[in-house]
C-alpha cells in the first residue's frame, strides 16, 4: 500500500475524493496531506442530494489531529455544484471530514471538546499550539448546536442560582431542571430580566411556562419577581440553606460586634458559635453554659439557629408550620435588633419557607455545580468573556449530546 493509500484509509477517505499528494516538513514540524477529486467527479446537491456537476473550486486548509508530535494539515479543492434541477442552483459541497466553514477537522474539534471539559482552554490552545480565540469558537458552535436539539416541554421544577464571572462583577445567572438535574440557561445578569429570556429560550425549546409547577430560589427579590410574573403555577421555594445562611450571617454579626466589647469572654468563638450542638466537644458545651450568664445577644442568636434548624426537621408542613411560629416568637421577643429584623423578613417569606415541606426542593445541588464551575473558573485564571464562563457550565453541568466523529 502506497503512503497516500494509506493515509486515505487512516482518514476515512472515500470516492470521489482521494489522497493524491503528502509533504513532510520536518523543519517547519509539519505534515500536509494534499485531497483531491478526478476529473468529471461529481457530487450530491446540498439542497435535493442530486449527483451535480462541478461548477468551480476554492483551495481550503483545514487543521487535522497532529501526525505524531508534527502538526497535520490537509488541503483540497472544495467544489460548488451547478445542479441542473430547479431550485437549486450553484452550491457549496461541505468536506465530509469538518464542518462547514470550520478551520478544523471534525477529529480535532472533537479532540478540543474532549480536552475543554478536563483543562483550562488556555492550556489546551498552548498543547495544540493554537489561538485560545479559535478553541472558544468551537466550543461555543459546538454547545450551540447540542442546545438547538434539546426539548424541554417535559421540564416542571426548576432551580435558580447566580454566579460572578470575576471578582464582583460580571454576573450571570442559571436555570436547572430540578429533576433531570441539568443546566438548562445561562444569560449575563442577576435581575428579573434574566427570567425573561429563560422564559425565551424555554419556549424555544418546547417548553411552557404553565407547565412549571415549582421553582427554588433564595430570596433575590428580582427572582421572585421574574417568576411570579412569569410562571403563573409555580409554587415558590426558598432554599432552606439559604434561610439557615442568613441566621449565620446574622449571628456572625452580633457576636462581631458583641466581641469588641466583651473581647475576654468571646475571644477564638467565632467557629464556636458556627457549630451544630451535636459537632460541640465536651469542653466547647462547656465554655457555652459559662456564656449564658451573660445576657449576650449572640448565645439568644446562637439558640435560635438551632430551633430553626430544628424547624427543618418536622416530618410535614402543618407540623413544621408551628415549630415556626414558636420560633418567629422567640425572635421577635429577643429585642435583638438584627434577630428581630431576621424574623420579620422570614415573616414576609413565610409561604416559600413552608413550601420545602411540600417540594422537598434545595438548591444542594445547584451549589455543586456551582462549585465545579468556580474550580474550573480558578483552573482557568479567571474568564475573560463571561460568555466563556456560561459556555463551560453547559459543558460541565448541561449533559449536552455532541455528536462523535469516526
Amino acid at each position: 500500500m502506497n503512503p497516500e493509500a494509506l493515509f486515505a484509509v487512516a482518514l476515512g477517505i472515500t470516492p470521489p475524493w482521494e489522497v493524491v499528494g503528502i509533504e513532510f516538513s520536518q523543519e517547519n514540524k509539519r505534515l500536509d496531506i494534499r485531497i483531491d477529486f478526478p476529473r468529471g467527479a461529481q457530487f450530491a446537491c446540498p439542497v435535493c442530494g442530486a449527483a451535480a456537476p462541478v461548477h468551480d473550486t476554492t483551495e481550503k486548509t483545514w487543521r487535522h489531529l497532529n501526525f505524531f508530535q508534527y502538526e497535520a494539515y490537509l488541503t483540497a479543492r472544495m467544489p460548488r455544484t451547478k445542479c441542473p434541477n430547479q431550485g437549486c442552483g450553484v452550491k457549496q459541497v461541505v468536506a465530509p471530514w469538518a464542518r462547514a466553514g470550520a478551520g478544523f477537522t471534525l477529529l480535532f474539534e472533537a479532540l478540543v471538546m474532549a480536552l475543554a471539559r478536563q483543562m483550562p482552554v488556555n492550556a489546551i490552545a498552548q498543547l495544540l499550539n493554537v489561538h485560545d480565540t479559535r478553541l472558544w469558537r468551537i466550543i461555543g458552535s459546538y454547545v450551540d448546536n447540542a442546545r438547538a436539539a434539546e426539548d424541554f416541554s417535559n421540564v416542571k421544577r426548576l432551580g435558580a442560582d447566580e454566579t460572578s464571572a470575576r471578582r464582583g462583577q460580571d454576573y450571570v445567572t442559571f436555570f436547572f431542571d430540578m429533576d433531570a438535574r441539568k443546566l438548562l440557561f445561562g444569560t449575563h445578569g442577576k435581575d428579573h430580566t434574566t427570567v425573561e429570556r429563560f422564559v425565551a429560550d424555554l419556549e424555544a425549546h418546547g417548553g411552557s411556562t404553565e407547565n412549571i409547577t415549582d421553582a427554588c430560589i433564595d430570596m433575590s427579590k428580582s427572582f421572585i419577581k421574574g417568576l411570579q410574573e412569569n410562571f403563573p403555577n409555580a409554587v415558590l421555594t426558598f432554599d432552606q440553606f439559604h434561610v439557615i445562611k442568613m441566621m449565620n450571617d446574622v449571628l456572625s454579626k452580633i457576636r462581631a460586634e458583641e466581641a469588641r466589647q466583651f473581647p475576654e469572654e468571646l475571644r477564638k468563638t467565632r467557629y464556636l458559635f458556627l457549630k451544630n450542638a451535636d459537632r460541640l466537644t465536651e469542653e466547647q458545651e462547656q465554655r457555652l453554659r459559662s456564656l449564658t450568664r451573660f445576657d449576650l445577644g449572640s448565645i439568644k442568636a446562637y439558640i435560635l439557629k438551632l430551633g430553626l434548624q430544628f424547624v427543618y426537621c418536622a416530618q410535614n408542613r402543618q407540623e413544621a408550620e408551628e415549630l415556626l411560629k414558636r420560633w418567629y416568637r422567640r425572635a421577635i421577643r429577643s429585642k435583638v435588633e438584627r434577630i428581630v429584623k431576621l424574623a420579620k423578613s422570614i415573616k414576609e417569606h413565610w409561604q416559600g419557607i413552608l413550601s420545602y415541606f411540600d417540594s422537598r426542593l434545595t438548591n444542594g445541588y445547584l451549589e455543586g455545580v456551582n462549585s465545579l464551575i468556580q474550580a474550573a473558573k480558578a483552573k482557568a485564571r479567571g474568564y475573560r468573556n463571561p460568555d466563556s464562563l456560561i459556555a463551560m457550565a453547559y459543558l460541565i453541568a448541561g449533559k449536552l449530546k455532541f455528536p462523535q466523529p469516526t
